[in-house]
């Protein structure tokens, strides 16, 4: 069995688009939209985002993230350093359940985990 589809519902999916494309590489299938779009990643799984809807906040619950796993702990530091040197707010990664990781608050407003 393989995972087909995820659906994030996001505050703002220009921001969240353009967030995925740009730091993890997910693919676009057209220019998109102001209220949704389709994103691939490497093994096509697709990953679609909605928007919440005019002045509606997202809320997840505490525990829900997106997890974006890396193939060495070289690579989650320095995608640690790039998100920090274009001004998003990450703490350093660090040793959690086993795993050299770090969460943060996407544009959108979904949590993302890091890690290797």
């Amino acid at each position: 069995m393989k995972l087909n589809h995820v659906n994030l519902t996001v505050d703002d999916v220009p921001a969240a688009r353009r967030f995925l494309v740009e730091h993890f590489g997910l693919r676009p299938i057209d220019e998109g939209m102001k209220n949704f779009d389709v994103l691939f990643d490497d093994d096509d799984l697709v990953l679609t985002l909605i928007g919440a809807g005019r002045g509606k906040p997202v809320s997840y619950p505490s525990t829900f993230h997106v997890g974006f796993i890396q193939p060495t702990e070289a690579r989650v530091d320095e995608i640690n350093r790039q998100l920090r040197d274009d001004g998003f707010d990450v703490d350093p990664p660090s040793r959690q359940h086993g795993a050299w990781t770090f969460y943060f608050t996407a544009p959108g407003g979904f949590t993302v985990e890091v890690l290797s």
